[in-house]
């Protein structure tokens, strides 16, 4: 697999990086390119993919998030004020434990751009965070060999437990707006 690759796919959906990160610890092990190679393009890729958004979301910025939540149904502008103080207080924990958590590893440096959080310090979390991530499973890929596709069902597990969690509290967070729009007198 090109370094390229493993690289990119790091960071952009479909591909869930928990499948791609063992493929290339087993090509690091085939001798294919090294394991500290496997690990740099991997974290390299990752890094670039959430400077990215960060810079989507700085530019993107407050302004044009209050006019989203003015518009979207079902969001407050209290809403992303509630988001910005918790962000203010847990941003530095957020940016670097989402990295280590599917679907949020992705979405985390959005809000990060739009606080204008310190950009190097930003980079810093976002790089160890993902040097973490990515260690874990490229290195199984690799101690594991050509049974490095034995990772996968345990990654999937854990992904799909995720997503579910996401999607309850999505669900749970409609069902009480849609509530308390229909209570007497709301808005």
């Amino acid at each position: 697999m090109p370094r390229w690759r493993s690289a990119w796919t790091t960071s952009f959906p479909p591909i869930p990086s928990e499948i791609i990160l063992p493929l290339a610890g087993f090509a690091a092990s085939q001798g294919t390119f090294s394991l500290t190679g496997a690990l740099i393009a991997t974290t390299v890729g990752s890094v670039a993919g959430a400077v990215l958004l960060y810079w989507l979301g700085a530019i993107f910025g407050r302004d044009r998030a209050v006019l989203v939540f003015e518009k979207v149904p079902l969001l407050k502008v209290s809403d992303l004020e509630k988001t910005e103080a918790w962000f203010a207080k847990h941003g530095g924990k957020a940016v670097f434990f989402g990295r280590m958590v599917p679907i949020f590893r992705s979405l985390i440096s959005l809000p990060a751009g739009v606080e204008k959080m310190n950009f190097a310090l930003f980079f810093a979390l976002t790089t160890l965070g993902s040097l973490i991530w990515n260690s874990i499973f490229v290195i199984a890929g690799y101690r594991l060999g050509e049974n490095w596709d034995k990772v996968e069902p345990y990654a999937d597990v854990f992904q799909k437990l995720v997503i579910v969690a996401v999607l309850l509290v999505i669900a749970v967070f409609v069902v009480v707006r849609v509530r308390e729009l229909r209570r007497p007198g709301a808005v």
